[in-house]
């Protein structure tokens, strides 16, 4: 089970188990206990790297004080041997309620003091919890049972720093996120969100050794895992990057410093607190009781955050407080303050981006004075507008906005990315295309049309400092227009046809091909079909090949990069490497939406990305693997997982009898073909009975079915001499019924050995045939989605010119006429009417108006 699929899995039984338990709650009982699990095994697997063995495990006691400091000075805390998550697994249906209290207890008062800012109280918010698992101490152990079986499969290692666990951390947020409602966006900043602000950021600061980054409303953490991982692919070291992390509540708090830890972060590089931003500046002093003697503050590389929109809070005295220099937020919305909180503690070279909702854009008062002073000091970079409904739990539309301490810039990017996203669920989702579009844009401070414009700070200052996104750039789409003539005379305007001209200008012979210009003024589309006319003409097919021309080389590229090479590949580099390699490829061909292919290649990598990691876990002879394939039956009114025959670790079973087994597939084919002939023989049987024949007990009460035991019945009475028509349909379904029964056992037989088959096939593949069956799963489908691309440009073009054609077939004139041929013809109905005096009167009123008198 690859790491989507455990992850999914565990959602799907976690979810049902926490039955009315709120999901923001119960979010904090299994991430609590993957955590658990996670220190638990790390402790074990560093002493095994330190010589321990599993004999040696049950010496780990608390008694042992010599023991415990060398632990606590390993790993920064100490678990003794009865409180071990396998411990607690061994123990079976022994295990109770109270373990988990004892160790969580034992844990708080073992922890190395070094390490107490990132591990004291961390199971605060699970010790608390416990009561809230069941009524009583037999219901709560079960219940904490069944959440440790749950997760007891997550693993904890692997050979390339595949995080399975952090994959599955940020699913299950995620997954909880999406059914928190709006207490959703106290803990959880969607992915997609973090990996815009992450790539902006990491942009800013590749090339640095050391690196500080902040986020003052934190979350879960995923903000800063998200820009930590982006800046470690570009730098190089994940260890050179300190995180600074604050967050008001203290259930969440525990997040952060639970996913940071989970992720490999070196304890010494994390700095987590529990606390109010606006109301106690951090980082950094010793104490809120020290605060003043030891406060100073510290400026870091970028800061990014995502605090709660609009909230109310309560702002110092003008000049109290140095971070707010350019104004003092209203009462009613802190979301300035939020902001000039970041923009304070960046250093003179340093990035932030903060989420904020559109308001900040245009509000007037004190509001208006901020953002007056933010773009005179030329801090703001750029202003992204998201789609709406982007946020678990929101609606509103939102902005990310791109600021920096120093620039000498006197423009502001503003970007409308409002349009680009896609439906997932109830709510809108960036794409990677999306990201890629938006990132590209603001790194390199480009002006594309309804898009993205580069505004100087003078027409801001025309606007008096309004920076609502309709004002610079407008991503509407054009007003849909009607010419006279042509609604008049038909024929397409020229105007209309011109505006094409995208098409016309990599296309030139096309336009008179398509079009016969009859004054000037308007054109009618010639005859034939536009398809036809398009496809074939001469530039376009040369287009088409030189497109694929790009590509001809890419499986073999591809086969070599991934499959040749495959132990060496360092995914997280490699898929930006061959992204890289695509946008080259296109850099210079027109029409088609480099970011679209970029979609399909991310798209096709997430399959390419899971397999590889199981081969760098697992060995390329992995890749000859079967696992018998697990289905859920209902067995003594329980669910139960039973054998359903088998699926291919790697490679799909369908993959390897389309390529290695066609002759097994003809004969199941021939044999469902003909079950098919069956079906419509039984039909046309049916189609030829009398009426009268049909309430015969051999024939369902609708007439459109045999009832196949009351049809062996009436073969059986008619014998071997049938004398009617309806005996002899009879006789002729219950040979096609019995030939169907043998048919449907027969295709039943085949596949079953088909399975068996092709796992031998599998498990005996040459190394040919593996990284042929590879580069087939693999590449051949990427490949065939990326040579479409044309196609999908021209059928575009083929739609629009019908679409012309078509607005325009039925003139005015036309539209008039049917008009009058169908008052004639209303008229004429009327004539037919009788009725009385009255009756007769208004009909003949009627008429008069139809005719226009």
């Amino acid at each position: 089970m690859n790491k989507q699929q455990l992850a999914a899995k565990i959602w799907e039984s976690a979810n049902k188990m926490r039955s009315k338990i709120e999901a923001n709650e119960y979010k904090d009982y299994i991430l609590g206990f993957i955590f658990y699990k996670f220190l638990s095994e790390t402790l074990v697997n560093r002493l095994y790297a330190d010589d321990w063995t599993e004999e040696d495990l049950p010496s780990l006691i608390e008694e042992d004080t010599e023991t415990v400091q060398d632990v606590r000075g390993l790993c920064g805390y100490f678990i003794a041997y009865d409180n071990l998550f396998s411990t607690w697994i061994a123990k079976g249906a022994d295990f109770e309620i109270a373990d988990v209290r004892t160790a969580l207890s034992a844990f708080e008062r073992n922890i190395n003091p070094a390490h107490k800012r990132v591990f004291a109280g961390i199971f605060e918010t699970l010790q608390t919890g416990l009561s809230k698992l069941g009524t009583d101490e037999r219901s709560r152990s079960k219940a904490a049972r069944d959440l440790i079986y749950l997760i007891k499969d997550i693993p904890m290692d692997s050979r390339e720093g595949y995080d399975a666990l952090g994959y599955i951390y940020e699913y299950l947020i995620d997954k909880f996120a999406s059914n928190a409602g709006k207490k959703a966006g106290e803990f959880y900043t969607p992915s997609e969100v973090s990996q815009l602000m992450s790539e902006i950021i990491a942009w800013h600061l590749q090339g640095r050794d050391e690196i500080e980054i902040y986020d003052p409303t934190s979350g879960s953490g995923s903000l800063l895992i998200h820009i930590g991982q982006a800046v470690a692919r570009r730098n190089g070291n994940p260890n050179a990057i300190k995180y600074y992390a604050q967050e008001l509540k203290e259930n969440t708090y525990n997040l952060t410093r639970m996913n940071l830890v989970m992720r490999g972060i070196l304890p010494s590089n994390i700095f987590a607190r529990n606390g109010d931003t606006l109301k106690a500046d951090w980082p950094w002093f010793d104490s809120d009781e020290t605060r003043d003697e030891t406060y100073t503050p510290l400026f870091v590389d970028a800061v990014v955050s995502n605090p709660p929109y609009s909230l109310s809070w309560e702002p110092p005295a003008a000049g109290e407080d140095v971070r707010f220099e350019y104004g003092i937020a209203p009462k009613s919305k802190a979301d300035y303050a939020f902001l000039l909180h970041d923009l304070y503690h960046l250093r003179d070279d340093g990035m932030m981006c903060i989420v904020l909702p559109h308001g900040v854009l245009f509000r007037g008062g004190e509001e208006g004075m901020i953002r007056k002073n933010l773009v005179e000091h030329h801090h703001i970079q750029a202003i992204i507008g998201l789609p709406a409904n982007i946020f678990f739990g929101t609606g509103i539309p939102t902005i990310v906005m791109v600021l920096r301490k120093h620039r000498d810039d006197d423009h502001v990017l503003i970007v409308d990315a409002s349009k680009g996203f896609a439906k997932d669920g109830k709510n809108n989702k960036l794409r990677a295309c999306d990201i890629r579009r938006i990132v590209d844009a603001v790194t390199g401070s480009q002006t594309i049309d309804k898009f993205s414009r580069l505004v100087s700070i003078d027409e801001i200052r025309a606007n008096d400092y309004n920076l609502n996104i309709p004002r610079y750039v407008d991503s509407s789409e054009p007003a849909e227009q009607w010419d006279v003539y042509a609604t008049m005379f038909g024929g397409v305007p020229a105007q209309e046809i011109d505006a094409l001209h995208s098409y016309w200008d990599v296309f030139p012979s096309l336009k008179s091909q398509l079009f016969d210009m009859k004054n000037g003024h308007s054109a009618h589309v010639n005859g034939g079909s536009v398809k036809d006319t398009v496809y074939g003409n001469a530039e376009v097919r040369e287009y088409v090949e030189q497109y694929r021309q790009r590509f001809a080389d890419y499986r073999a590229f591809l086969n070599g990069e991934l499959i040749d090479g495959y132990a060496d590949v360092d995914i997280a580099s490699k898929s930006e490497e061959l992204a890289e390699d695509l946008f080259r490829r296109l850099h210079d061909v027109p029409l088609v939406d480099s970011y679209a292919a970029y979609q399909v290649f991310v798209d096709g990598w997430k399959t390419i990305a899971d397999d590889l990691e199981t081969l760098h876990n697992e060995g390329f002879d992995t890749v000859r693997k079967v696992d018998a394939n697990m289905t859920v039956k209902k067995k003594g009114g329980k669910d139960v997982e039973v054998q359903d025959g088998w699926r291919g670790h790697i490679l799909p079973f369908s993959l390897v009898q389309e390529r290695l087994m066609t002759a097994d597939l003809a004969e199941i084919g021939a044999q469902e073909r003909r079950l098919n002939e069956i079906g419509q023989e039984l039909n046309d049987l049916l189609e030829n009975v009398d009426e009268d024949d049909k309430s015969s007990d051999a024939i369902n009460e609708d007439g459109d079915a045999f009832v196949p035991a009351e049809v062996k019945k009436a073969a059986k009475a008619v014998g071997k001499h049938p004398d009617t028509d309806f005996d002899r349909t009879i006789v002729a379904a219950n040979r096609l019924i019995d030939e169907e029964k043998t048919a449907k056992k027969t295709i039943k037989e085949l596949n079953a050995a088909l399975d068996d088959k092709t796992a031998t096939v599998i498990e005996h593949l040459t190394d040919e045939q593996t990284a042929e069956l590879l580069s087939a799963k693999w590449i051949e489908p990427l490949q065939s989605k990326l040579e479409t691309l044309p196609t999908a440009v021209l059928d575009e073009l083929v739609a629009k010119v019908t679409a012309l054609d078509e607005k325009y077939a039925t003139t005015y004139a036309d539209v008039c006429g049917q008009i009058r041929e169908a008052e004639r013809e209303l008229g004429s109905m009327l004539d037919q009417l009788t009725g009385s005096e009255f009756d007769m009167a208004g009909i003949a009123e009627l008429k008069s108006l139809l005719g226009g008198e």
